[in-house]
């Protein structure tokens, strides 16, 4: 399965592009403060940053993990490419593993829906993008994968096995979901709700 690099990575190159302009110091010249209070601990470090020097805690941590060296994925596009393999085969492992080929399945769907979708796993979760996130596979279950779709437009009340997660209300992109837990499940109802969530990201 081919990764597309995840877009919060572009968000934090910029970040990192930005440092000097914003506070003064490279994110090179923040390492050599960072690393002179001989912290590895990238928690206590950050804290230690955000409170001499008045750094927000989002620009903190991320100096500290700079200096650190320590999840280089958050801002390397090479970095994160190298690690979604293992981001994704770790969401099925185990007692999910029987999910993997579900979800193998369903992100193979999305990818048909045209050329312009990417897939871009985290931690917890599979994100699915357009121009936004218009899809996600998630483990529920041992035994159950919800396919999250960002379906606002539609409303809350939809028919068949579309159910609300509430997302709307909170402000989130995915706000709904269908669980499926065998082969058959991925049918034409659960398609046609991901092409329609893959038409509604059109801009």
């Amino acid at each position: 399965m081919k990764f597309r690099v995840h877009p919060s990575v572009s968000h934090i190159q910029a970040m990192l592009a930005n440092m000097e302009e914003r506070t003064g110091k490279s994110p090179d010249g923040w390492a050599d403060v960072a690393r002179s209070y001989d912290l590895a601990d990238m928690g206590a470090l950050g804290a230690k940053l955000k409170a001499d020097h008045g750094l927000g805690k989002p620009t903190a941590w991320l100096l500290a993990s700079y200096a650190l060296g320590e999840t280089p994925e958050d801002y390397d596009g090479d970095a994160y490419l190298a690690r979604a393999p293992h981001l994704f085969d770790a969401q099925f492992s185990g007692k999910k593993e029987t999910l993997k080929p579900l979800a193998e399945k369903v992100i193979g769907c999305l990818l048909s829906l045209g050329d312009d979708v990417g897939v871009s796993p985290t931690k917890t979760m599979v994100p699915i993008y357009r121009h936004r996130v218009f899809a996600q596979v998630k483990a529920a279950t041992q035994t159950r994968l919800d396919v999250g779709m960002a379906l606002g437009r539609y409303g809350s009340e939809l028919p068949g096995r579309v159910k609300d997660t509430g997302g709307a209300a909170k402000g989130d992109r995915i706000t709904h979901v269908i669980g499926v837990t065998a082969d058959e499940r991925i049918d034409d109802e659960l398609i046609g709700w991901l092409r329609k969530a893959y038409e509604l990201d059109d801009k």
